[in-house]
C-alpha cells in the first residue's frame, strides 16, 4: 500500500508531461505535413559521384 503513495503521483505527473509535450507539439507546428513525411519515402536521393 505504501507504494502506491509514490506510483500513483509519478504516474499523473508523467501523464502529465506527455500530455504538455504533446500540445507543444501540436502548437509548434510538429503534426502539420504528415503526407509529405508519408510520400518522402518515393523520392530518390541522387547519389554523390554517380554520373
Amino acid at each position: 500500500m505504501n507504494g502506491l503513495v509514490f506510483l500513483i503521483p509519478i504516474a499523473l505527473g508523467l501523464g502529465l508531461l506527455g500530455l504538455v509535450a504533446f500540445f507543444w507539439s501540436l502548437r509548434s507546428g510538429q503534426l502539420e505535413d504528415l503526407d509529405g513525411a508519408a510520400l518522402r519515402i518515393f523520392v530518390e536521393d541522387e547519389e554523390e559521384g554517380e554520373a
